[in-house]
């Protein structure tokens, strides 16, 4: 191992990018609730305020992947698409089977420059996060209880009150709801045998009504819908720790342009309308199962030939990930410094004792952290036999 690797699997270095991230997003925090004022006055001017104050936050993570780990992300896609990617507002459909997939989602937004402005379908219990629930939050993201019948009618006003968003915007949707392991997929095969549905080998059934309601509410204010599949090359099991740890990873993310039912889902050059998809509830649920076989099928022939088809293309990375990082390294490292200093200078045994506590927290708090990603941590939503009541 290498000076530089050896340096990156090191706890101290894993301990003050925490620190850096976590003050510099409270700091962040802090700053969107001041901007709560603008509200009232002047709404667009408030969004875009905290598109930016967003991405100071996420860009942190995405440059943890980029430049810290030095993952390499291709990207398979159609090259006429691939030009009007950043530059229209799209729903994003994902996959969910690894523990960083959030992170490869992220990054994609960041290479096309919608980082800051991305939106989600995410749980309640998020929300209540510190830094990142909270950011969410001022972004206006779409939070929900997993419980259909009380969330539809928040669901939708949140929806519809981005139609008049200033930003162009991704709409990140994990249509499975849950991240992929076998006793999820054994449950999910029953469902979809007890409703005559095609049995998938690679995803879940995609969870309907939550589709069906942010096409109905997007329609005319997103362009398109972006089918996106991601794995990872020679058999890679990617963590958040190994990210943290500088391990390197090889994504491969398949993107192409959704189009109508009725039209042959090979024709991926051609580019329809997101107004194309159907609007009726019941087609829609029909169009997204199609979709789910389609991506089963994907993925069965990129285990088979370890490539997508499609024209592979390595977007260039930008700049401003590390950037922001450095500036909030430079920003907050010296006064830490200068503490400890003078922690040290004192020769107090309870000022030394008390930073040692706070040390032992904050490896606490960094390794909770982490273990929301893992996939054995995961939530139990769709562990339960009652989820053959879905749609």
């Amino acid at each position: 191992m290498d000076i530089v690797g050896f340096l990156k699997s090191q706890f101290i270095c894993h301990l003050l990018i925490c620190y850096i991230f976590i003050v510099s997003g409270l700091i962040i925090n802090f700053i969107q609730l001041l901007t709560l004022i603008l509200w009232p006055i002047n709404k667009q001017l408030f969004r875009r305020i905290n598109c930016r104050l967003a991405y100071c936050i996420s860009s942190q993570m995405v440059m943890l992947l980029e430049w810290w780990s030095g993952t390499n992300c291709t990207l398979y896609t159609d090259p006429e698409s691939y030009h009007k990617y950043g530059k229209e507002n799209a729903i994003v459909i994902l996959n969910h089977n690894f523990e960083i997939d959030f992170l490869c989602g992220w990054n994609f937004c960041e290479r096309f420059g919608v980082l800051g402005s991305s939106k989600v379908l995410a749980k309640k219990e998020l929300s209540y996060m510190p830094i990142i629930g909270w950011m969410w939050y001022f972004l206006e993201i779409v939070f929900c209880k997993r419980k259909w019948e009380e969330d539809r009618k928040t669901v939708m006003q949140k929806l519809l009150n981005l139609r008049d968003y200033p930003e162009n915007f991704w709409f990140l949707i994990h249509c499975e709801g849950t991240r992929f392991t076998e006793q999820k997929h054994e449950i999910s095969m029953q469902v979809a045998e007890a409703k005559g549905l095609p049995k998938l080998k690679y995803h879940l059934l995609p969870r309907t009504k939550g589709f069906a309601v942010t096409v109905q509410c997007l329609r005319n204010v997103v362009s398109a819908v972006y089918d996106s599949t991601l794995n990872f090359r020679n058999n890679e099991n990617p963590t958040l720790l190994g990210v943290l740890n500088g391990k390197k990873y090889h994504a491969d993310l398949y993107v192409r342009q959704v189009i109508h039912i009725l039209i042959p889902f090979w024709h991926t050059g051609l580019r329809i309308p997101l107004e194309e998809v159907p609007e009726d509830e019941q087609e829609c649920s029909n169009w997204l199962h199609k979709l789910y076989q389609e991506k089963d099928a994907f993925q069965e022939e990129y285990y088979r030939t370890g490539t997508y088809p499609a024209v592979p293309i390595v977007p260039p990375r930008r700049p401003w990930t590390l950037l922001n990082w450095l500036f909030w390294a430079l920003l907050l490292l010296y006064p830490l410094f200068k503490l400890l200093i003078n922690m040290i200078n004192s020769g107090s045994s309870l000022t030394l004792a008390s930073f040692a506590f706070v040390i032992v927290m904050a490896s606490v708090g960094v390794r909770w952290m982490i273990g929301v990603t893992e996939i054995n941590k995961g939530s139990t939503y769709g562990n339960n036999d009652n989820k053959q009541k879905q749609k």
